[in-house]
């Protein structure tokens, strides 16, 4: 069964699911061996409804496109009809999914890692996170905090997208 996205229910979900912003990071090298960089896709909550719509919204949205909100680690260069695509380029990361596009600066070990590594962890939080404004510093602790927070990670969809440049 396959279903269609039509324009004016991209543009409720976008109106449910508010701000969505993306933040980088890196994991600490264990014993010199460097990880995949994780890439943290999220809410602000302040769609239309408030967080509550918006956390909804974004599992139905989620569903869509192939995810599941608390299921597996999904590879998506296994799974070639998940549409989310990320080039990693000039100490940039930028994503392509539906619903989301998406650039951030990077820090150049993490784009070494997802070089080297050929793949990033992203996470997609069905939680809103309202501190995590894009254009403000987030710090290390708060970061902790929201990406380490068991409830988050039982209800974020968890995948690995393959890492592209501009050449492919």
């Amino acid at each position: 069964m396959t279903s269609t996205n039509t324009a004016a229910n991209n543009a409720q979900y976008a109106a449910l699911l508010g701000t969505l912003s993306v933040i980088p990071w890196t994991s600490d090298p264990a014993a010199g061996e460097r990880n995949a960089p994780f890439l943290l896709a999220y809410s602000l909550g302040d769609g239309r409804d408030g967080p509550e719509a918006g956390e909804e919204a974004m599992r139905t949205v989620l569903a869509d496109i192939g995810l599941k909100p608390g299921g597996e680690l999904i590879d998506v260069a296994q799974s070639h009809n998940i549409p989310i695509k990320l080039i990693v380029e000039a100490g940039r990361a930028v994503l392509t999914m539906p619903y989301l596009n998406a650039q951030c600066p990077v820090p150049p070990e993490w784009q070494q890692d997802a070089r080297d590594t050929g793949q990033v962890y992203f996470l997609v939080a069905t939680r809103p996170w309202a501190e995590g404004t894009p254009g403000r510093p987030v710090g290390e602790e708060q970061l902790r905090a929201f990406a380490g927070d068991e409830q988050m990670l039982l209800s974020a969809a968890h995948c690995l997208v393959p890492v592209r440049g501009l050449r492919g």
